[in-house]
């Protein structure tokens, strides 16, 4: 009988769990056409899903420990809590209703994420296939910074005009492009933040073949990222250089890498464009008064002050979860100007601590608080070796949610299916170690 008792206690085949990675890897691999990368995340959770429910959750303990299941739902309601609760009396219930209903997928996605980490076999090709991917996006935008195109990219344009007749951006895009964007394209500026977010699975593959190959890795990929002009890149990309190397090389190779990062910014200065702008956009903050600060931050200080004016009007759930563009009108500190972004209101925070109080209010930020306190307190009371199996995982996910920088949305599909990816990651790492891989 296949549905007898001995059958359901029976151990999983040895191949159980091994299709995770597969899931992860082409999620990350398709973040440069979001669509698609959203179409993988929604079928990976409903396959996990599926998995389960085929087997009624028998051996969940076998794909994942008990305390990483735990740890990855309890990070999920972290963020999606904040959510539901701030869509009841949001400006638009019923698209906040209907967001906050879709946003479900994510915590069989997080599981996914974290079963395809939960044994060193698994960890093994998810973390390296990671570092591939980030790989073959450095070596492709060095490329484009030699040649002046994207190889991976043209290859996808001159698809798309092959099937449809279109380009995947429009003319307008292309020459408004003002920074190397790679693969993602001119139509797609995220490549900055994103390439910088999941650099450390590169970095650390990198270091595990010693100093040498972390500091030529180090090297050409902060090139990109500089190059890629997202100055929140530059800030988080210097914390994942801290985190990767400072075992590595000590405080001296530090101060080493900190004078040639600072010799390779002046030699980008001269010659590229667009970090020389940037430059010299950052450095009117110094002489201007609050004007020169909004300049100098593309006019997130006047974002920021309506985030305020949010807090103010709806401190306890905010605005609701995406409701920033919605609330922006009655908060916008200069209603009868041009922003530095052009016509239009903001469509988000630009800033994770403002982002939570703004959209989910300060019961939205306890609730972050708290899914912080529990991701520390299982790295605290980790070993050391289980934390050396997590650590590539756990520096993209400190860089990513760093308060103190500017960031993409949260409540994005994009940004927070990455950062909830990362969650996944890092709790299946971090509370699986010494899981035996099937043999």
């Amino acid at each position: 009988m296949p549905n007898s008792a001995a059958d359901r206690l029976a151990p999983l085949p040895a191949h159980a769990g091994h299709w995770a990675p597969v899931w992860v890897i082409v999620f990350v691999a398709l973040w440069p056409a979001p669509g698609l990368a959203e179409t993988v995340l929604s079928l990976g959770a409903v396959f996990a899903i599926w998995r389960l429910l085929r087997r009624r959750f028998r051996g969940g303990t076998q794909l994942l420990s008990g305390a990483a299941w735990a740890l990855t739902s309890v990070l999920f309601f972290a963020y999606w809590l904040p959510e539901l609760l701030s869509a009841f009396d949001a400006i638009d219930v019923p698209v906040a209703l209907r967001k906050s209903a879709a946003d479900l997928r994510y915590l069989p996605f997080m599981w996914l994420c974290a079963i395809a980490v939960a044994d060193p076999l698994r960890r093994r090709r998810t973390f390296t296939g990671l570092a591939v991917i980030v790989a073959v996006w450095v070596i492709d935008a060095l490329l484009q910074a030699v040649f002046g195109t994207s190889p991976l990219f043209w290859s996808m344009d001159q698809l798309k005009w092959a099937i449809n007749g279109h380009g995947l951006c429009t003319p307008a895009e292309i020459a408004a492009v003002d920074r190397l964007n790679g693969l993602f394209g001119p139509c797609n500026l995220k490549f900055g933040q994103t390439l910088a977010s999941v650099s450390p699975f590169l970095l650390f593959a990198a270091a595990a073949r010693g100093r040498v190959a972390w500091g030529l890795v180090a090297l050409a990929c902060g090139a990109v990222v500089v190059m890629a002009g997202a100055r929140a890149a530059w800030l988080t990309y210097a914390l994942v250089l801290l985190c990767s190397g400072w075992r590595l090389i000590g405080w001296r190779g530090m101060l080493g890498v900190g004078v040639a990062a600072l010799v390779g910014v002046v030699v980008l200065f001269n010659v590229s464009p667009q970090v020389h702008e940037r430059v010299l956009r950052t450095r009117t903050v110094l002489g201007s008064g609050m004007d020169g600060v909004d300049a100098a931050l593309s006019g997130r200080a006047q974002i920021w002050s309506a985030a305020l004016c949010m807090v103010r009007e709806h401190p306890l759930n905010g605005v609701g979860a995406r409701g920033f563009r919605e609330a922006y009108p009655q908060c916008d500190p200069d209603p009868g100007q041009v922003p530095a972004w052009g016509e239009g209101p903001a469509f988000h925070a630009h800033q994770i601590v403002l982002e939570i109080l703004a959209e989910t209010g300060f019961i939205g930020l306890i609730l972050w608080l708290a899914g912080a306190a529990q991701a520390w307190r299982a790295w605290r009371y980790s070993s050391p070796a289980a934390r050396d199996q997590a650590r590539p995982a756990m520096v993209a996910l400190l860089v990513t949610v760093f308060p103190l920088n500017t960031h993409l949305a949260f409540y994005s599909s994009f940004w927070g299916g990455l950062t909830l990816m990362l969650a996944g990651l890092y709790a299946g790492a971090l509370l699986n170690e010494d899981r035996p891989t099937p043999v």
